[in-house]
C-alpha cells in the first residue's frame, strides 16, 4: 500500500504522463517526406508505455522554480526523445543485444537493424529541433539546445555507454562504475532538471540545487536498477532481467553486495531530498519522486 505522498505522486504523475504522451504523439507525426516505415519504427519505441521519468523531472523542476509546467513541455518531450533514441541504439545486437523493451519487442526486432538505427538518428535530430523551435526567447532556446546536446554527447551519455561496453568484461571497481553511470544515466537526469529550470528562468542557485538533486537520484536510480536486474521479475520490468551479471558487466550488487547497494541508494535519496530545501512545498513532487526511485519495483 502506497504512503500518502507516493499516492499523490502516482496521481500527479499519471496526469503529467498523459500530457507528455499527447505532446509526443503530435511531435512524432512527421507528415510528408518521412518514410512510413521509419515513422512507424519511431512511434513503436517512443509511444511504448513507460515511466516518462525524465520528462516528469523537467516539468516538476519548472514548477519547483515557480513556472507553469506547460512552459517546459518542449524540453520535456526532447529529453524523452533523446532517452528513447539511446534505448533503441543500446538494444542493438552490436551493443546490448536485447529483444524486449517496455514490454514490447525492441525496435530492431519489430523492424530491422537498419531501420532501428535510423529511428534513433531521427529522434536525436527531432529533439534538438523541438527545443530550438519551442521557445520564443532565443536565449532560452540556445541554452537549452546546448545543454541537451552536451548531455547526449561524447563526454556524457554516449561516452558512458562506450565505457560501459568496454568495461563489461573487466573486474573494475565502484569508482569506475559510478563514473560510467554519472554519464550514461545521470547526465540525462540532470539535464532534464536543468531544462525545466532554464524554461522557468531559474537563477544559478536554483539550478545548482537541482543539479545536486539530479546527481544523487541519478546514481540511486542506477543502483536500484542493478538491484532489480539482480532479483527482479521480467514481467513487471518489461525487459530481460539478470542479463548484466550473465554478461559479466559491472553492477553494484556484484561489486559491493546487495545490502550495501541498498544502503547507498538510501543515503543518496536522503541527500537528494535535502538538496531541495530552498524550494519548499513547490518541490514536494520532486521529493516524492526521489522516494519512488528508491522504492520502485520495475
Amino acid at each position: 500500500m502506497m504512503s500518502a505522498p507516493l499516492a499523490s505522486l502516482h496521481d500527479f504523475s499519471a496526469t503529467l504522463r498523459d500530457e507528455v504522451d499527447q505532446a509526443l504523439d503530435a511531435y512524432s507525426r512527421f507528415g510528408h517526406g518521412c518514410p512510413e516505415r521509419l515513422e512507424q519504427a519511431i512511434r513503436h519505441s517512443l509511444m511504448a508505455p513507460g515511466k516518462r521519468l525524465r520528462p516528469l523531472l523537467t516539468l516538476m523542476a519548472a514548477e519547483a522554480c515557480g513556472s507553469e509546467r506547460s512552459q517546459a513541455m518542449p524540453a520535456a518531450c526532447a529529453v524523452e526523445m533523446i532517452h528513447c533514441y539511446s534505448l533503441i541504439h543500446d538494444d542493438l545486437p552490436a551493443m546490448d543485444d536485447d529483444d524486449l523493451r517496455r514490454g514490447l519487442p525492441t525496435c530492431h526486432k519489430a523492424f530491422d537493424e537498419a531501420t532501428a538505427i535510423l529511428a534513433g538518428d531521427a529522434l536525436l535530430a527531432r529533439a534538438l529541433e523541438i527545443v530550438a523551435d519551442g521557445y520564443e526567447n532565443p536565449t532560452i532556446a540556445a541554452r537549452s539546445c546546448r545543454e541537451l546536446a552536451k548531455a547526449a554527447g561524447a563526454t556524457a551519455l554516449v561516452g558512458g555507454q562506450a565505457d560501459d561496453l568496454n568495461e563489461q568484461f573487466g573486474a573494475g571497481d565502484v569508482d569506475m562504475l559510478k563514473a560510467i553511470h554519472r554519464r550514461k544515466t545521470g547526465a540525462m537526469i540532470c539535464v532534464s532538471l536543468r531544462l525545466g529550470a532554464i524554461a522557468a528562468g531559474a537563477d544559478d542557485q536554483q539550478v545548482a540545487a537541482l543539479d545536486a538533486y539530479g546527481e544523487q537520484i541519478g546514481l540511486a536510480f542506477q543502483i536500484v536498477d542493478d538491484l532489480l536486474d539482480h532479483a527482479g521479475d521480467e514481467a513487471s520490468m518489461g525487459k530481460r532481467v539478470g542479463k548484466d551479471a550473465d554478461r559479466g558487466k559491472l553492477t553494484y550488487p556484484g561489486l559491493i553486495g546487495v545490502e550495501e547497494s541498498r544502503q547507498q541508494a538510501e543515503t543518496l535519496i536522503a541527500g537528494a531530498k535535502q538538496s531541495l530545501s530552498q524550494f519548499g512545498e513547490r518541490a514536494s513532487h520532486l521529493e516524492a519522486l526521489a522516494q519512488y526511485i528508491l522504492e520502485r519495483n520495475h
